[in-house]
């Protein structure tokens, strides 16, 4: 493996174990075995070694990007409670696998807003994932599937707000919670009923 793959690699440990807010880029350079000086030639700041972690170290991450890849004139309308189902469950997995590292930045307003900052330099930010689901929808809607006046922007904001709490769940053990593949089922009924 490369510098750069082993350097990702301890940073997606050491940010899911100890939290984002609560890791310096130091630290993560000593658990990859490199100096911060290393680590900062492949990586311009913590919020660009974070995305790249969500974006290449992340299961949830490549499974939504190649669900919501599968939309629209692809696909014939009796399977678009499937697919959306396919979206919602990867939607779950990507809030799964990064809520630990994610949850931490919101103890400190500091913090937050340095991250928000360097998210925004990036053009990022938690608002992609509806905007995604959104551009989904509107694939669907274009091939005639949902109605032509479907609220779009409010059904990717009800189905990832639902995953994202299925996932907050999880983290806290609710026992009495679905599992993952009856709840993404359920949330794209539920979605879809409004948006036909």
């Amino acid at each position: 493996m490369g510098t750069r793959e082993v350097i990702l690699d301890a940073a997606a440990a050491v940010m899911r174990e100890r939290g984002l807010a609560n890791v310096t880029t130091r630290q993560i350079a000593a658990a990859a075995g490199f100096s911060e000086a290393t680590l900062y030639k492949h990586f311009a700041d913590k919020v660009e070694l974070m995305l790249a972690v969500l974006q290449e170290r992340s299961t949830g991450y490549t499974e939504l990007a190649a669900a919501l890849s599968r939309s629209g004139a692809r696909g014939l309308p009796d399977d678009l409670e499937e697919r959306l189902a396919a979206v919602a469950l990867a939607a779950i997995v990507f809030y799964t696998d990064n809520f630990p590292m994610l949850a931490s930045i919101f103890s400190d307003r500091t913090i937050l807003d340095a991250h928000t900052r360097g998210l925004r330099r990036h053009g990022l930010g938690p608002h992609k994932v509806n905007e995604a689901i959104a551009d989904y929808l509107r694939a669907e809607a274009d091939a005639g599937h949902l109605s032509p006046d479907a609220d779009l922007y409010a059904g990717a904001g009800l189905l990832a707000g639902a995953c994202m709490q299925h996932a907050f769940l999880g983290h806290m053990g609710w026992a009495d919670r679905r599992d993952d593949r009856t709840a993404a089922l359920s949330f794209a009924r539920s979605a879809l009923a409004g948006l036909r």
